[in-house]
């Protein structure tokens, strides 16, 4: 599946993932390809995200890797919306 992550500042990631998981304002869940069609808005909290991720160079400092080797990101709030293979997570 294709994600996007994206801040007022930039984009921090774009490209294929295997999953990713967000702190949903109703609690933390998963989303891997072809989950059904979402909009969620998202709370404070961790984005883990698994796959062989590029990250660009100048954004790799706001992200980290926990023991099981997911990516992760430190999220305020936010929104997402997986359609058609394709998540957009929008973050504060």
């Amino acid at each position: 599946m294709y994600l996007e992550i994206v801040s007022p500042e930039a984009t921090l990631y774009s490209g294929d993932v295997e999953s990713v998981s967000v702190p949903g304002v109703d609690g933390q869940f998963q989303m891997l390809e072809n989950h059904a069609s979402i909009v969620s808005l998202l709370k404070d909290g961790e984005l883990r995200i698994k796959g062989n991720l590029n990250i660009d160079e100048q954004y790799q400092s706001k992200f980290s890797t926990n023991q099981n080797g997911d990516y992760c990101l430190e999220v305020l709030s936010g929104t997402v919306e997986f359609k058609n293979n394709k998540l957009i997570v929008l973050i504060d």
